[in-house]
Order: C-alpha cells, then structure tokens, then sequence
C-alpha cells in the first residue's frame, strides 16, 4: 500500500514538472513572438545596408554586383519569397554577363532552393535539372545534392505514397551520400544529414541520438538550431511522445523567431499538435502567427498549406465558444424555469389558501351541531393542515434546489473563470453596467481615434469648445459624434444607444453644430474626416 501511494505520488509529481515546463516554454515562445518585428528589424537593417551598395557607378564591375546579389539572396531566402526570387534571377543574369557558368550554375541552385521553399516541387527540378554538375567546385555540388536530397525527401512526406515515397527516399539517399563524400565529417551539416538519412530509412534510435548529440556537441546557429529541433520532434512524432515533440517545437519556433525565418514550419507543426491534444487556445494563436509568417515570406502554396490548418482550428475554436456559450444559456434557462415553477407552486399555494380559509368561514357560520357537519370541518382543517405542510415543502424543496444551483452555476462559473457573470446573478447594478459600458466605449472608441477631441474642438472657437469632466474621457456631446464617426447616422439608434429620447438627441446635434465654425450641412463630414490612428 505504501508503494502504491508513493508510485501516485511520483506521478502526480512528475506531471506537475511537465505542465510547469510546458507553462515556462509557452510563456517564452509568447515573449519571443512580442518581439519579432525587433528581430525582423535587425534583418531589414542588414539588408537595407546591402541593398545601399548596390547603388554603384556604372562602370561598377559586374563580378561586385554578383557577389551584392548572393549576400541579399542570402538574407532573402527564409524572408521573403519574391525578393529571394529576384535576387536568384539576378545572379543567374550577372553569371551569364561574366559568362561564368559557375556562378550561373550557382544561381540556378539559388533558385531552387526558393522553389522548394514554396512547395513548388516540378519548377525546383526544372531548375537543377539544368544545372552542368561536372563544372562544379566540390562546395557547390555538395549545395547541389544536398538541395537534391531534400527536395526528394520533402516529395516523399508530400505525397505519402506506398509506391513512390520509397523511390524518393532511396533517390534522396544516392544524392545525401554523394554530399557527404564531399563535406568534412565534423561539419554540422554532415552530421544533420546522416541524421536525417537514418531518420528517413527508419533508423530512429540512430537518428536521435546522432540529431542529440548534435545539439550538445555543436556551436550551431538559431537557424540550425530550429531545422535540428523541428527534425527531432519528427521522431517523438513518429515514436508517439508527443510532448516531447511539442517541447522541441517550442525551441524550432522560438529559433525560427531570432534568425528571423519566414518559410519554416515549426509554428504550423507547433499549433497542429496543440490543436490534437484539444488546446484550441493556443492552437489558435500559433497558427495564425504561422499564416502571418506565410502571408509575409508570401509563397502562395505556403499561404494555402496554412490556411487549410486554419480554418481547422478556427471552427474548432468557433464550436468550442458557441458550446459555451450553448452550455450557459441552458443554464440559465434551467435556473429561469425553476424560479417559474417556485412562482406558479407560490400561486397554487396561494389560492388553496384563500380556498380552505373560504370553507372554514362558511363551516363557522353555520354553525350546526350536526356531527356529520362538526367531522366535515376536521376533515377540512385536517387536509388544510396537510396542504399547507405539503406546499410549504415543496416550497422548501424548491428553494434548495434554487440554492444549489445557483451555487454550482457559481462554481461553474468561476470554473471557467467568468467573474462577471457571477456578479451578474447575484447583483445586478444597471446603472454601474450602463456606467462601465460607456467608458469602455470611450476607451476603445479614443484606442481608435486618439485625437478625436482635439479634433473635434478643432472646429468650435475656444469658448464653445467642449471639455469633458475629470472622471470622463468623452460627455454626451461627444459621444453622439463618435458614434456618427463610428458609421451611426440613425437618430433613433443613438438615441436607443445612448438612453435619451429622439428630440433630445435632435437637440443635441442642433445645439453642437450651431455652435460650430463649420457649416450645418458640412459639420457631420468634417467629424467623419477625423482620422484614426
């Protein structure tokens, strides 16, 4: 028995570990997605440098303007499709201008590695299909079958056919030997690919522990470091540890942040696991930080694989608010049914009250010394007595049931952690609601329109100029006008909105814009002129 208690004790304890390390490394990966466009301006930075070189003199040699062409393709890459696109097409241009087929060669590779990047597999061997392998340096060709290696590879997880997935794969090994007899053996490019080589042929041991000692054993880049942990997380994919997965995928994601790479999928993969272990919530936010990095690096078949995720999650996330919301509207409804039904036993109660104190007058003032008479009035009191003990029960019965459930709507309530829905049921303040309603729409109406009243005293001379109180951000005045600003031109919804009658909203707007330095007819176009931030 003391084993068994321990044994529960270790796994609630090692559960409690892994929910802390998966709150710590949510927790991070948010504060990193904060500050992207920090890191996202660190590259803007250095390629605005580059792109500031290129404003060379004419007689600039052409060889200069390659070598520009390659260091912005580099930046451009994993950042954005289109530039990196160009960028690529140049240095074919330029290689051809040199009449270098090297460097042409080099640009045709460029190129597909942008191809593959946006899932366009037919135009990536298009593009190396053209490139003459035999004139390469042994750096170059390696680039060329490593690209080759992977776009089989990625093929294969494309089509997932039991026919041809194992002729890509066999193809991406012949190419991922052909690298390696090319690449030093302590380079972290040999390693990586031997580890993805056995995690391909399913050697998933050897590709684990080839992929972990990787990490510890190697100085490598927030780039290499996502592509290494996005790799991993494969393997516990495969294997079924899909906790592990996920906390690999938060390192990929928050690697892909820092080296400011666009085209990963790290964040999709990231959000599909949340999304199956029912983290909707969560889900919801990584996938749309990866259709954000999609729409930016701005390949079309990226934008298209994300969004077919997308709106996955999002239906789920749309049928998980509407079942709540389902939940306590029957809720409610119960609680309003049974409030109705202690109403209606209160009311029968009532007029069997009224009833028996009726008979018990009339039995009184017969007064007869019948004893059939005298035991029919027994009797009545008799059964008056137990009806009132009965429905008094009842009453009493019903009350408890009131109480308890309003006490477990309370608890549920606090459950999913909807507080204000507590106050709701237990102290309904109209005015404080009606109070905090407005301010919240003056503090999200001067969120959108900072300057709306300056703008709007902007059109009074300065002792018609409205100034709303200490405890206000906007009065009446202005709030009517927001309201127009907002796309509200009924008089009778404003009114409806702002609880005031028709005439009164009337002689609001007649006393504003009689006031003003504008025109009647013009002064509503001039508030609709106001520019939000």
């Amino acid at each position: 028995m003391r084993f068994k208690w321990l044994l529960v004790l270790l796994i609630t304890s090692l559960s409690t570990y892994a929910q802390s390390g998966f709150d710590a490394s949510l927790r991070q990966l948010n504060e990193r997605i904060a500050e992207k466009d920090q890191y996202d301006q660190e590259k803007n930075t250095r390629i605005n440098k580059l792109q500031n070189a290129l404003e060379l003199p004419e007689n600039a040699s052409a060889a200069k303007k390659y070598e520009l062409y390659t260091r912005l393709y580099e930046e451009y890459k994993s950042f954005n499709y289109d530039k990196a696109f160009f960028y690529a097409q140049r240095m074919q241009e330029y290689g051809r201008k040199l009449k270098d087929p090297v460097k042409i060669a080099k640009g045709k590779i460029t190129m597909g590695f942008i191809l593959l990047s946006s899932g366009m597999f037919k135009e990536t061997f298009d593009s190396l299909n053209t490139v003459n392998v035999r004139i390469l340096p042994d750096s170059i060709k390696k680039e060329y079958y490593f690209l080759n290696a992977r776009t089989y590879y990625d093929l294969a997880d494309f089509d997932k056919d039991k026919y041809y997935t194992p002729v890509y794969i066999s193809k991406a090994s012949l190419y991922i030997d052909s690298a390696l007899s090319l690449s030093n053996p302590s380079a972290y490019e040999y390693q990586y690919y031997l580890g993805l080589k056995d995690l391909k042929m399913g050697k998933n041991d050897q590709a684990e522990k080839r992929l972990m000692k990787l990490l510890n054993s190697h100085t490598i880049s927030n780039h290499q470091m996502a592509v290494t942990t996005s790799t991993l997380s494969d393997i516990y994919i495969q294997n079924n540890n899909i906790d592990e997965a996920i906390r690999l995928l938060f390192t990929a994601a928050e690697a892909d942040i820092k080296s400011s790479t666009k085209e990963a999928a790290a964040m999709l993969n990231l959000a599909q696991l949340l999304h199956k272990k029912g983290d909707i919530k969560n889900a919801f936010v990584f996938i749309n930080e990866a259709m954000r990095d999609a729409t930016y690096y701005g390949a079309r078949q990226r934008k298209l694989q994300v969004s077919a995720i997308l709106m996955v999650i999002a239906g789920e996330k749309v049928n998980s608010v509407e079942e709540q919301r389902r939940i306590l509207f029957i809720y409610a409804a119960l609680l309003t049914l049974l409030a109705a039904m202690v109403i209606l036993f209160a009311f029968i109660i009532s007029r069997q009250l009224k009833k028996l104190r009726k008979a018990d007058k009339i039995i009184v003032q017969t007064n007869t010394s019948l004893q059939e008479t005298i035991n029919k009035l027994n009797e009545a009191e008799k059964i008056k007595e137990e009806y009132i003990g009965y429905y008094f029960n009842l009453i009493s019965e019903y009350i408890a049931k009131l109480d308890q459930f309003k006490r477990a709507v309370n608890n549920k309530i606090v459950t999913r952690k909807f507080d204000d829905m507590q106050m709701l049921v237990n102290n309904i303040n109209l005015k404080k609601e009606r109070d905090e309603l407005f301010l919240n729409f003056d503090k999200a109406f001067l969120t959108l329109f900072p300057n709306f009243v300056e703008a709007f005293n902007a059109l009074f001379a300065a002792e018609h100029q409205t100034k709303p109180a200490a405890d206000q951000l906007l009065n009446t005045d202005l709030r009517i006008f927001a309201l127009i600003r907002l796309g509200i031109h009924d008089t009778e919804k404003i009114a409806s909105i702002l609880e005031y009658s028709i005439n009164t909203i009337y002689n609001y707007k007649a006393r504003i814009k009689g006031r003003s330095l504008v025109a009647n007819d013009d002064f509503e176009a001039a508030i609709l002129a106001i520019k939000a931030v």
